[in-house]
Parts: structure tokens; sequence; C-alpha cells
């Protein structure tokens, strides 16, 4: 199973809303083939939107599936984990998943979804504990670090491709998310702190420039190397949310221009850390998706089979534009075929 994590440790990319409409896509565009999404953000918001969104009860669904025994999240997985974090207990991995085409019409049949959970966040101060304690003879950091890939390892033959959906955080259980994935997608926006996350990405992630020797050896990067697991390579940059019209002399341009010298640098020095060769064949240019991705927020509905015209969201009608939708279609399929 080849495994893409979704990641930024910058907020406001629209990395939810964008992972939600590449996982969807894809799935439609192969439907022979079992799709995982995972939702590894306290947040839910990419649960509620493959459970109905907004306007079709989105967080009613997923507090349904939160009530369930076990708890049909990963929060409930990390729950069972916690008593015997280090030498994995029985379980059952499809226990924790759910079809989110049985609560929305909308979502293609061929996708399973590991729902999100605010669990999380209470979960996190004890797993953090059980990184860090000391067990002659067991890297305990790596058995919590491997919790993820024990559940994913168990339903290899069942699924073809997983996304991952982290949170902006580098907390443990994101962490955790990043470990198990093969290929790393970055949503970036066209301002400044967008570079900078860029760059604070590669240090997070692979300890490049970090401000101190000190800090290498409790790296990311260097624990995970030490206990003989790969790196996630990074495999796209979606530069998200571009104006409409963004012209050689746009305010936007000389950032966009910025980010890509920076990825052509790092593609010189650390290439072994990309799955491409050069920027342009790394990155993609999508469109800020607005009122039609607002919409498809709102209904928990992918682009491709979003209606058009006069729809009711919330008791307010929106209209949404047939060619402005095709034109966000279009955008995703250009992620979609990179692939």
């Amino acid at each position: 199973m080849l495994t893409y994590g979704i990641w930024n440790n910058k907020g406001g990319t629209g990395k939810t809303s964008l992972a939600f409409q590449l996982m969807c896509r894809f799935a439609q565009k192969n439907l022979k083939k079992r799709i995982l999404a995972v939702d590894m953000c306290p947040q839910a918001n990419l649960s509620e939107l493959f459970l109905g969104g907004l306007t079709h009860g989105g967080s009613k669904n997923l507090l349904a599936q939160q009530g369930l025994t076990p708890r049909c999240t990963v929060g409930g997985y990390f729950q069972v984990r916690l008593p015997s974090p280090f030498a994995p207990a029985p379980f059952v991995a499809e226990d924790f998943l759910t079809t989110p085409s049985k609560f929305n019409r909308s979502i293609p049949a061929n996708v399973d979804l590991l729902c999100g959970d605010p669990l999380l966040e209470l979960q996190a101060n004890a797993i953090n504990t059980l990184a860090n304690t000391q067990i002659p003879g067991t890297n305990t950091w790596i058995g919590v670090i491997d919790w993820l890939r024990d559940l994913i390892s168990k339903l290899t033959h069942t699924y073809d491709v997983a996304f991952i959906d982290s949170n902006p955080s580098f907390s443990i259980y994101t962490q955790i998310a990043l470990s198990a994935a093969d290929r790393l997608i970055l949503p970036v926006m066209a301002d400044d702190s967008s570079r900078r996350a860029i760059q604070n990405a590669f240090s997070l992630l692979y300890g490049l420039k970090l401000p101190s020797d000190i800090y290498s050896k409790y790296a990311f990067a260097t624990k995970l190397t030490e206990a003989g697991r790969k790196l996630p390579r990074v495999h796209l940059i979606a530069k998200n949310r571009l104006t409409q019209y963004m012209g050689p002399a746009s305010a936007y341009a000389a950032v966009l221009s910025s980010i890509d010298d920076d990825l052509a640098a790092l593609l010189k020095s650390h290439g072994d850390l990309f799955t491409f060769k050069n920027v342009k064949s790394g990155v993609v240019d999508v469109r800020d998706f607005q009122t039609t991705g607002v919409v498809a927020f709102a209904r928990g509905c992918p682009f491709y089979c979003m209606p058009t015209g006069r729809l009711d969201i919330g008791g307010h009608r929106v209209r949404v534009n047939e060619d402005y939708k095709n034109d966000c279609v279009d955008a995703v399929d250009g992620i979609v075929a990179k692939l």
C-alpha cells in the first residue's frame, strides 16, 4: 500500500479542504482501487466533510462514531494501544474504520475512513510520557511512533492507497502520522509565512538547518533513521489558494519565485528527500476555490459531483457558477495526475 501524508506546520493553507477533494477525486478516478483516508487531526474537520459536512449532519455523524464501542476513531484505536504501548495487544483494525458513503452519498464507495478525534489532545500527554520512558532494551519512542504504522500494516492487503491528513503542529500524534507515510504532499500559500513554513517543515521533519547541534540527537529524522525507518519523501508542493489573476506583476509573484528558488536549492543539496528531480515536476498551482470551495466544504461534496446554480446553505441561497466549478475540478485533477 502506498501512503501519502498531507502536512504543513502552518495552519490556514487550505490543507484539509484540498485533502478532501484530492482523496475523493483520486478514488472516483480509480474505482477498482480501495482507498484508506486517515484523519490524524483532533479537530476532525476532514472526517466531518466525509460524513456529510455542515448541511448534511457531518458533525452529528462523527459524534455517533465516537460513541460506538470500541470508539470508531483514531482516538479509539490509541485508547486500545495505551495499556500495552510497546508490544501491540491484539486488535482488529477494521473495528476503527468507517465507510463514509453510508452517511454521505457524494463519497465514492471505495473509500474507508479512520475518523479524527479530539481525544488525541488528551492522549498526547500520556503518549509523550510513554515515548520518553526508559526501559532497557526497548526503544520506547519508536514503539509509540509505530502505532499508526502497526494499524496500516494490518490493512496492507485490503487497501491500495492511503492518504493521511495531519495536524499543522509537530506534536507526537503528527509525528506518528508522518512516520507512517511514504510520500509527502506539502500545501503552501502565496505568502512569505508559507515560505518560512517550508523551511520549518524541513527542519522539523528532516533536521535541516537546526539552530544548534544540541538538537540533532533529539531530531525526528535522527531517531527515525537510527531505528531503521525510512523518512517520507516530498512528492508534491501544492501552491494553494492562488488568486484568479496571478500575472507576472502580481505582489505574490516574488514570493512564489522565492519558494521555487528555495526548493531548487534543496533539490540540489538534498535530492534524496524528494521523489522528483526538478521544481517543475514537483510543483502544482491551485487557484483559490472561492465560493465553490466554501459551498463544497459546507455540503461535504467533491467538486466533480457538486450541482451548480443556486444552492441552499444553512438557509442562505448561494450561487455556484458552473465555469468556476469546472476550474476547481481541473485544479484538483492537476494534483491527482501527479499521484
